[in-house]
């Protein structure tokens, strides 16, 4: 296990020399400066822009960029629900894959589009290529909306009165062009190397060494593979995801991946430093995602290597800690780390079950995605971070008796009551959902009794796991549910959509509220927000407000579950 610690250590010491340089890029990209790369993707981009009719240079309010992000959405999911649900008749499907029933191709198409990736399917079998590819083009545009949405908040934190708020387009078509497909080509390219599959043949079918003859589906995975980790999609070719042999062939490739996982969403956070020359404030924010995301990441990596506690009572031997549900490639560390890497970011693929980890490990995922913030989805984020920012900053001001300030802008009502709705919507979502499904099931077992594989304490935590993932636009399961019925397919979407679309309208609309302000230099009494109390402050508004919302249904959960078992 000693080799595994040390991987799992060296995976963060990567993400951090490659997310800075990275972080600096990206700012270069935004802020639209001269780069030795431009003579390639000037070109590109000026036969993207005179294609669809968009103007660069026009700038757009902070109501035309989301009416930009949502109607091009909109467009993404008919065009989406048209193929799955074609899919028999539609090229590129070689081994014959029926079309999707309705409902499922709408739960899928959702998931995509919103950049959640909630499989209610197994890709291997229920998707032809056309299909998967599909997919996969939601996977680079869901991601590079969020990145070009969120900037339209950064944007509007400079300092200065109604600031240029950009153009949405070419921000999204920037970020694909010189973010996200650069970087997808050469994470392909390594994992081609490594032995994923990048074909468009069929099955192949195969005589084991006992005779027995057996499919083996493949496909053009390795493209697939290089954007579902990057844009913190999640969203796996096959239904097994990561611990698939053909989607995460060796133990490089899974530090790799995981390596994938986190690493624009940190160096996002130097992005934002270096965009709005302020590296003091980005360092905060770092130091603070990474000691909550440390705070969740170490006590499940302990868990892990001890043994489930059922099997103990077996009187079995478990050197190498809870291996149920593990790819045996991986081990019980590098599965764990994964976990909470996945969680975290809003990323949802999986290299093992989660549903087979230790009770409490369960509940350190599900933190993971009730907070939101540690890191979060590729540039959305810091979107929730950023609304913690403006609480924190308003508990401090008053405690402090001034107008509470952020970056030269005062907090007034208004904010607070945006605030107020974004911060609560989560866990709205979250637990009225998992209310109405316990109580359905509870007043009629016999009708739903085919939902969980478990009952009690566990089964009580695939229901609210489910609806976590889907809020937080995660993606992944408690996979003892059963997942592909009308209700689930059309509550988690409903969850999805309200999740991705209310969760990023608000932070927009606070930050456009702030934009307008009159700036007003700082002062001896207003609040610094790029220091260590007020990394301290944050931190704790953090924990108290998911504490008191949260431990509840913790205690109903994981926490009831470990110590009934102990």
């Amino acid at each position: 296990m000693a080799f595994d610690w040390f991987g799992i250590i060296f995976i963060y010491i990567l993400v951090i020399i490659f997310a800075i340089p990275l972080g600096k890029y990206m700012a270069h990209v935004y802020l639209q400066k001269p780069s030795v790369v431009d003579f390639i993707f000037n070109p590109l981009e000026k036969l993207i822009y005179t294609i669809s009719g968009i103007a660069p240079q026009q700038q757009q309010s902070w109501k035309q960029q989301l009416g930009a992000f949502l109607s091009i959405n909109a467009i993404w999911l008919i065009i989406s629900l048209l193929v799955l649900t074609n899919m028999a008749s539609l090229p590129l499907n070689p081994d014959h894959i029926a079309s999707m029933s309705w409902d499922l191709a709408w739960n899928t198409s959702i998931s995509f589009v919103t950049n959640t990736n909630l499989q209610h399917y197994s890709g291997e079998t229920q998707l032809s290529y056309a299909g998967q590819m599909v997919l996969m083009l939601w996977q680079f545009l869901s991601a590079a909306c969020g990145m070009a949405i969120t900037l339209l908040v950064i944007r509007s934190m400079v300092l200065e009165t109604n600031p240029s708020l950009g153009n949405f387009y070419v921000s999204f078509v920037r970020t694909i062009t010189r973010i996200l497909l650069p970087l997808c080509f050469i994470v392909a390219i390594i994992l081609i190397f490594q032995g994923v599959p990048m074909t468009f043949l069929g099955h192949d079918t195969i005589t084991t060494l006992t005779g027995e003859t057996q499919e083996i589906y493949r496909g053009p995975m390795a493209a697939f593979e290089a954007i579902k980790q990057l844009g913190t999609n999640g969203g796996g070719f096959f239904n097994s995801n990561a611990a698939h042999p053909f989607s995460n062939p060796t133990y490089l490739t899974n530090m790799l991946e995981n390596l994938y996982i986190v690493l624009i969403p940190v160096a996002f956070i130097f992005m934002i430093g270096y965009f709005l020359k302020k590296p003091k404030f980005a360092t905060i924010t770092l130091t603070v995602m990474s000691i909550g995301f440390l705070c969740l990441l170490i006590p499940s990596l302990i868990q892990e290597t001890h043994p489930n506690p059922t099997l103990q009572k077996l009187d079995i031997e478990q050197p190498l800690g809870n291996l149920e549900g593990k790819e045996i490639r991986f081990g019980s560390l590098a599965s764990a780390n994964w976990a909470v890497s996945t969680t975290c970011t809003s990323n949802g693929s999986t290299n093992s079950s989660h549903d087979s980890n230790n009770a409490l490990t369960g509940m350190f995922l599900l933190l993971g995605m009730m907070i939101n913030c540690f890191f979060g989805g590729a540039g959305v984020g810091f979107l929730n971070y950023y609304c913690y920012i403006i609480l924190s900053v308003f508990i401090g001001g008053l405690m402090v008796g001034r107008t509470p300030e952020f970056l030269g802008k005062k907090i007034q009502t208004k904010e607070m009551k945006i605030v107020m709705l974004i911060v609560l919507l989560h866990p709205f979502l979250i637990l009225v959902f998992t209310a109405i499904s316990t109580f359905l099931f509870n007043t009629n077992p016999a009708e739903y009794a085919s939902w969980l594989s478990n009952t009690g304490f566990h089964g009580f935590s695939e229901i609210l796991y489910q609806f976590s993932s889907a809020s937080s636009n995660n993606g992944s399961s408690f996979e003892g549910l059963k997942t592909n019925t009308h209700f689930w397919n059309y509550t988690t979407a409903l969850v999805m959509t309200l999740a991705r679309y209310l969760l990023i309208i608000g932070p927009v609309a606070l930050a456009a509220s702030l934009a307008k302000k009159k700036y007003i230099p700082e002062s001896n009494g207003t609040l610094p927000t790029d220091n260590l109390s007020f990394a301290i402050m944050i931190f704790s508004v953090i924990l108290i407000l998911v504490a008191l919302i949260f431990f509840p249904v913790l205690i109903m959960g994981p926490l009831c579950e470990y110590f009934s078992i102990h």
